[in-house]
């Protein structure tokens, strides 16, 4: 098995670098704090490879996405890299925006203009039909293929304006099931043991767990 890129630590403990396939800067330190345990991981992200171009998201489902990302970009950088794919699914819109939602409002789209995308579809819906879940899916590759892929999801209502100025991409508008608080207005601790990353990214930790057994 090809190894993560390796080296040593003052005490002579292997640190392994491992890539977050994203320059996403709001999902990167998500990223970061969840994966802040493994402290004998050196966590790099494409921000640290300015180079390298990021293939086109061309999968039907998160989970061929997020493959996709993990696996290209382990290869071509000869790191062990984690992708994801995540979004925000509505059934009273027949799932919209489900995978495009980092351009539901269009391929230059921002957060914002999503948000209003997504309110001025769902204008018309009464109270029950607000139901709304996050989907994530985390594929880790080494740079010889996949080793494992996950999908986790986080249930809840949308509101019908938003609330709070933390978080990123439909945060403002999420309250999750069990909670009187949007996403953007939960503390980030908070946050991040509760979200749809943070449950996919618990089911994949083994993974990087087991890859200091190896030799």
């Amino acid at each position: 098995m090809i190894m993560p890129q390796e080296r040593r630590n003052s005490s002579n403990a292997p640190i392994f670098e491992i890539v977050i396939a994203s320059t996403n800067v709001h999902k990167i330190r998500e990223f970061r704090t969840l994966l802040k345990p493994l402290n004998r991981f050196d966590i790099l992200s494409l921000c640290d490879f300015p180079e390298y171009v990021p293939p086109e998201e061309t999968g039907n489902t998160f989970e061929e996405n997020a493959i996709l990302k993990a696996v290209i970009a382990a290869k071509a950088l000869n790191r062990w890299v984690i992708a994801d794919d995540s979004g925000l699914s509505v059934p009273a819109l027949n799932g919209a925006p489900g995978i495009f939602s980092a351009r539901y409002a269009g391929d230059n789209a921002s957060d914002f203009d999503n948000r209003k995308k997504l309110l001025r579809e769902m204008r018309h819906l009464m109270d029950e039909d607000r139901h709304a879940f996050y989907e994530c899916a985390i594929a880790l590759a080494s740079p010889s293929g996949l080793k494992k892929c996950v999908h986790a999801t986080c249930e809840g209502v949308l509101l019908s304006q938003e609330r709070g100025g933390s978080g990123f991409g439909y945060d403002p508008l999420f309250v999750r099931h069990g909670y009187n608080k949007t996403f953007a207005e939960l503390s980030e601790m908070t946050k991040n043991q509760v979200s749809h990353r943070a449950k996919a990214l618990n089911k994949i930790l083994v993974s990087f767990e087991s890859l200091l057994d190896k030799k």
